[in-house]
């Protein structure tokens, strides 16, 4: 954790300038622990029912989200809010779009435990591990243990998360000096800057780094009650009030908003422009900062590649 805090020190002095910074090129991970979780979140075998894994909420290999408005988990239940990407989620301040999970290890238990999803609890986990050889072995192998505790299957869930940063985007590259934006590009992120996007998009994750309430200027109706930070802090001044959303593959991660209602970017930017900026942008403005927004795109993460 420590030299994690140094080496974001490091990096946001060496971009002050700029309110977004680049995502590290290599990040320490400890890779047979990765490998390991890896296994675990292509894994049905963690629902109750067989039918779930962490994967069919999260598409790692585009944009690490969910196409579909709301997730089915355990005997077909459906959620009640969007499931965001997972995707360099270890730069996230909370996890959850209320915040109600601290950090990873958190956030793996929650939909493990999760009625609606996996609907398991720690003792069925060890059970369902414990009892395949090719888990006893691989646990044995990377923590030298004959029986696998919960602990250590959240703990290599939590490794391969922390696996799955996608760096060098085009806009990356623009930060290092190794690559220059097109003029809508350079336009679009000017503007982005302008009307105040930056305000809440910022940092290394552009955006995971506080909440805001949606419908800031225009109020954002819904017939729908979604799990917000009022349901966290029982405070009515927190209703949509949520996580702000990465903007980190952005194009890659429709539907999107916590109620899954924006289909396309443009509706995605109409939307907040309307609600959290109080301006219309024109179909000009919308083009240049979705232009923008495509150049943070990353690469796919390594650890997909490994085995």
């Amino acid at each position: 954790m420590f030299k994690l805090l140094i080496s974001l020190l490091i990096i946001t002095f060496s971009y002050a300038d700029e309110p977004i910074v680049p995502i590290p090129l290599n990040e320490p991970v400890n890779v047979e622990k990765a490998k390991l979780g890896k296994e675990l979140f292509f894994d049905p075998a963690l629902s109750r029912d067989n039918s779930t894994a962490c994967v069919n909420c999260h598409n790692i290999y585009n944009g690490g989200a969910d196409e579909r408005i709301v997730s089915e988990g355990f005997n077909g239940a459906k959620g009640n809010i969007q499931s965001p990407t997972v995707l360099n989620a270890r730069y996230n301040f909370k996890q959850f779009w209320n915040g109600r999970a601290s950090n990873l290890l958190e956030q793996a238990n929650g939909p493990l435990t999760n009625p609606a999803e996996h609907n398991m609890d720690s003792q069925k986990v060890e059970l369902r591990v414990n009892s395949s050889e090719k888990y006893k072995k691989s646990f044995q192998a990377v923590y030298g243990v004959s029986y696998i505790k919960y602990a250590l299957v959240l703990d290599a869930i939590v490794e391969f998360e922390n696996a799955l940063t996608t760096p060098n985007s085009k806009f990356d590259r623009y930060l290092r000096s190794q690559e220059e934006l097109s003029k809508q590009e350079k336009e679009g992120y000017t503007l982005f800057k302008q009307y105040g996007c930056i305000t809440c998009h910022n940092g290394i994750n552009v955006g995971g780094n506080s909440f805001q309430k949606m419908g800031t200027f225009i109020a954002y109706n819904t017939n729908k009650k979604f799990p917000d930070k009022a349901a966290i802090s029982n405070d009515e001044r927190d209703i949509n009030v949520f996580k702000v959303p990465t903007l980190r593959n952005i194009s890659l991660t429709a539907p999107y908003f916590h109620d899954g209602s924006a289909k396309t970017l443009k509706e995605a930017l109409t939307a907040m422009s309307k609600h959290n900026l109080g301006i219309k942008l024109s179909d000009e403005e919308t083009a240049k900062i979705i232009a923008f927004l495509e150049t943070l795109t990353g690469q796919r993460p390594k650890i997909l590649d490994l085995f």
